[in-house]
């Protein structure tokens, strides 16, 4: 009996990393650094990759919560978006400087040229790239975006992404983040970072 390929199981990302094999010298020291825009994918694909890879994983956001013990909302509202970026660049350059682990960053962190440099120097930036629809029905779930309080978010994301896409587009490695299991999408990632030769 045949199976109906809508409902095979998908690979696990346990065992497309044993597919995969080790990762190179180069990948095992480096910190594996997530960026893209908000509802990306980036904290939920952190924590499985960082299952499979045997790291530490870490939201950045959360830590810049932690840090300054105020939501990022409030960051935004009381300080302002610059302040709240410099603050940001400080919290991820402590994070690279750790072992090696699994980093979700906010949308515009890697849009920040310091702290692109700082993540080119000591990590691996892989980009989650998803569709403009898709990133909107993920990120409505949700209303602690301050950068899309008050407006429609996929045009907001639209007006976005017209600007932080080509940055994006300089991360080390891109991978699709779409509406398929994350599975999937980890099982990219471990494939790229197989190959990457720095």
């Amino acid at each position: 009996m045949q199976r109906n390929p809508k409902t095979s199981p998908q690979p696990s990302p346990t065992r497309a990393a044993n597919a995969v094999g080790p990762l190179p010298p180069a990948v095992a020291s480096r910190t594996i650094v997530l960026v893209g825009l908000m509802g990306a994918g980036k904290t939920t694909v952190g924590r499985r990759l960082a299952r499979v890879l045997k790291r530490r994983f870490v939201d950045a956001d959360s830590e810049i919560e932690h840090a300054a013990d105020m939501a990022i909302a409030d960051m935004f509202e009381r300080y302002g978006e610059e302040e709240f970026r410099d603050g940001e660049r400080r919290v991820i350059a402590r994070l690279l400087d750790s072992e090696p682990i699994v980093l979700a960053t906010g949308g515009g962190a890697f849009i920040d040229p310091e702290t692109r440099a700082l993540i080119a120097a000591r990590g691996i930036s892989v980009w989650l790239d998803a569709d403009l629809a898709v990133l909107a029905e993920r990120v409505v779930r949700r209303d602690t975006r301050p950068l899309l309080r008050g407006d429609d978010p996929l045009t907001l994301l639209g007006a976005l992404a017209e600007k932080r896409l080509p940055i994006y587009a300089q991360a080390d490695i891109r991978v699709e983040s779409s509406q398929a299991p994350h599975d999937r999408t980890i099982s990219s990632i471990l494939t790229e970072l197989a190959a990457w030769k720095g």
